[in-house]
């Protein structure tokens, strides 16, 4: 549970928000153990309006193919190139180095806390 900030929220597909404008978006450590050997990031365009709950990209791992959900609605600012270059990132640091994408949001999707999201994944 120490490994998921309170600061941050997380969907059931894994993926956290944070409450900055914009706000950055990534995916949990549970989802980065469980993809291994991250090695391509394919993530949404910046200017891309993007809804959340809809496939907004990929990330394709020794293991296999996930794909990235949107955890909120609105504008894409930013994406991640230092992920987009290292695919490391992801596992390595989910939190800091390893986000992949900023958005202005107009509405957040379904939110657990991360409490609740710890008990979804069993973490």
């Amino acid at each position: 549970m120490a490994d998921y900030p309170a600061t941050l929220k997380y969907t059931k597909e894994h993926e956290w928000v944070d409450d900055a404008s914009p706000a950055t978006v990534g995916i949990t450590p549970y989802a980065a153990e469980a993809l291994g050997d991250v090695v391509f990031v394919e993530l949404p365009e910046v200017g891309a309006t993007i809804e959340h709950g809809t496939v907004v990209g990929e990330i394709e791992s020794t293991k296999s193919v996930s794909e990235l959900y949107a955890p909120v609605s609105g504008t894409v600012t930013e994406v991640n190139q230092a992920v987009v270059d290292d695919p490391e990132l992801v596992s390595s640091a989910p939190f800091e180095a390893g986000w992949l994408f900023k958005v202005d949001v107009s509405e957040a999707g379904e939110l657990l806390t991360a409490e609740e999201y710890a008990a979804h994944a069993g973490v």
